[in-house]
């Protein structure tokens, strides 16, 4: 197991979860942390001192901005010396289970094609959440995004959910089309290949785009049952509901948009504009 590993997470008012986060590293990366382990903590709120991080170890980056999710992770990759092959992104509300990195590290050694690898994620009431999937199609992705607060049992929402690759009952990694950014390994090598996360996704859909470029560039993108974390699901982001689903609805629409580009797709792009436009009217309004 070698390489130096960079843990990166991304706060937001988060103060209390990223100390649970940093406390339960130690127990996850018993032989990881051998061979070198940073803790880099990006701080996307400035108003927010983060005081309470203060003897963690770990490095508090200000950039004096909100600049989302895959923009601050970037923004700390900048930063990172020559010796970090590893990045670790983990939202600040996860939790891992010991030997959880170090497994993640055990698998994504293995092979010098694999890009990326990924946990299972477990809610905090011990439910699987589906972490990996399929690259979303044009008419399960469109019809999935703008139906499915409304009308759950779209057959849209169906077949975007049948490609669960987290629902496997097995222990060997099982190659997805992407994995949740609320907890991923990625190879600095291919990370740096395909410039990083796409800044113009300022939440969601950050990974989903990040996972196809690397396959796109020849990585293989794995899930890793025998790895384990718990995510407590967005407390950073409760009490911006309303926000949060116009950015949902902004990041889908740019993923798809960006995914079938052609001209020819245009009425689709404006049909899809339109519909998650009034979507993200329709949910602020009950928020």
């Amino acid at each position: 197991m070698t390489g130096t590993v960079a843990l990166v997470t991304v706060s937001y008012f988060s103060e209390d979860d990223v100390l649970s986060c940093l406390a339960s590293v130690p127990a996850a990366a018993a032989s990881t942390a051998r061979s070198g382990l940073e803790l880099c903590v990006v701080n996307n709120a400035a108003s927010d001192p983060l005081s309470a991080l203060e003897g963690t170890g770990a490095t508090v980056l200000t950039p004096g901005a909100n600049l989302g999710y895959g923009g601050a992770v970037n923004f700390a990759a900048a930063t990172l010396g020559p010796e970090v092959e590893w990045i670790l992104v983990t939202n600040p509300d996860v939790q891992f289970e010991p030997g959880s990195i170090d497994e993640l590290m055990r698998v994504a050694t293995g092979d010098e094609r694999i890009g990326v690898v990924g946990p299972r994620v477990t809610n905090d009431d011990g439910t699987i959440y589906p972490s990996a999937r399929d690259l979303p199609s044009l008419t399960s992705g469109a019809g999935h995004a703008v139906l499915h607060r409304v009308w759950p049992a779209n057959p849209w929402s169906k077949r975007y959910l049948r490609a669960d690759k987290s629902a496997t009952t097995g222990t060997d990694p099982v190659a997805a089309g992407w994995l949740s950014g609320s907890c991923m390994l990625v190879r600095r090598a291919a990370f740096d290949a395909v410039d990083g996360f796409d800044h113009r996704f300022f939440m969601y859909f950050e990974d989903v785009d990040l996972a196809e470029r690397l396959g796109l560039a020849g990585y293989s993108v794995l899930y890793v049952p025998t790895a384990t974390v718990m995510h407590a699901g967005g407390t950073s982001t409760r009490s911006h509901s309303a926000a949060m689903l116009k950015a949902h609805h902004h990041s889908a629409y740019l993923y798809l948009a960006k995914r079938y580009h052609e001209w020819y797709y245009l009425p689709v792009r404006v049909a899809l504009r339109v519909g998650l436009g009034l979507r993200s009217i329709v949910g602020a309004r009950r928020a």
